[in-house]
């Protein structure tokens, strides 16, 4: 039986492996092709002609190395083994590429392996890889862009109401609605009250969204430890980055990304094994 679960795992972290690479994908694309969106919905409201360009999804066009425009053959794409076959350079200009390709396909298939090994290869123990995969992609394009695109939030907050209502999360109906409405409202108020004050925004509601999602994973009584721990971490992290001249323009820091990996601890570790490591 070890054996038999053991192999799943397995096999499922190598399918994480090439969902990690297509995570990667989606990082880098999906926010371009919503800049176009909201490009092509200015210029229709202003009465404008939109302009013609050619298709940009998550499929088209193929892959390319950003700085000479070489094809990615497929031999090229294997998860992680190219990197290093290529010695983490393209093959054509031999220019760099980040080292955060391998490291997204990598996390993924070692989340996909810790969820299949503690869950089993049943819906369960899918449902929590599913989550894993959001959540890496949101923490990874916030931390780009501080956005935290809808189409990716909702269907989380969405599959994690499907889950609890076929018992497949361990989250009761009754408490993951109430996780969704205590994690969005929660934010909105923090939102208000610093808007008031400062007359500035301090997060976007793509925050809300997230945190929405993540109570009804957790269920209400988690959020606490998730938003104390993403709280904390966000606080050292943007202090460093202050200190060491490392913040971007406009001296904002995205929270997304420190909500995500507070949703990846209370995932491996249990809500309160956070509030152990804050030493409350």
């Amino acid at each position: 039986m070890f054996g038999s679960a053991m192999l799943d795992a397995a096999v499922v972290g190598v399918l994480g492996l090439l969902v990690g690479s297509f995570l990667n994908v989606v990082i880098y694309r999906l926010p371009k092709m919503m800049e176009r969106q909201w490009a092509a919905e200015c210029a229709d409201l202003q009465g404008q002609p939109v302009p013609e360009a050619p298709p940009f999804n998550l499929m088209v066009p193929r892959s390319r190395c950003g700085q000479c425009g070489h094809q990615i053959r497929w031999y090229e794409n294997v998860p992680v083994f190219s990197w290093l076959a290529l010695r983490g350079k393209c093959s054509a200009c031999k220019q760099p590429i980040s080292i955060r390709y391998p490291v997204v396909e990598l996390a993924t298939g070692a989340l996909f392996f810790y969820c299949i090994q503690r869950w089993g290869a049943n819906p369960t123990g899918l449902m929590w890889c599913g989550f894993s995969a959001a959540i890496v992609a949101l923490a990874m394009i916030d931390w780009d862009t501080t956005l935290l695109p809808d189409d990716i939030t909702l269907p989380l907050l969405w599959a994690g109401l499907v889950g609890a209502a076929l018992r497949w999360t361990g989250v009761p109906v009754a408490q993951a609605i109430w996780g969704a409405v205590a994690g969005y409202v929660s934010l909105w108020l923090v939102y208000q009250g610093f808007k008031l004050l400062t007359r500035k925004e301090g997060m976007g509601f793509g925050d809300f969204k997230l945190f929405a999602a993540l109570g009804v994973w957790f269920g209400p009584t988690a959020l606490v430890p998730i938003i104390l721990m993403a709280s904390v971490i966000g606080a050292i992290v943007g202090i460093t980055m202050k200190f060491t001249s490392g913040l971007r323009e406009g001296g904002q820091v995205p929270f997304g990304p420190f909500l995500a990996g507070a949703g990846l601890t209370a995932m491996i570790f249990g809500p309160d094994s956070i509030l152990r490591a804050i030493g409350l």
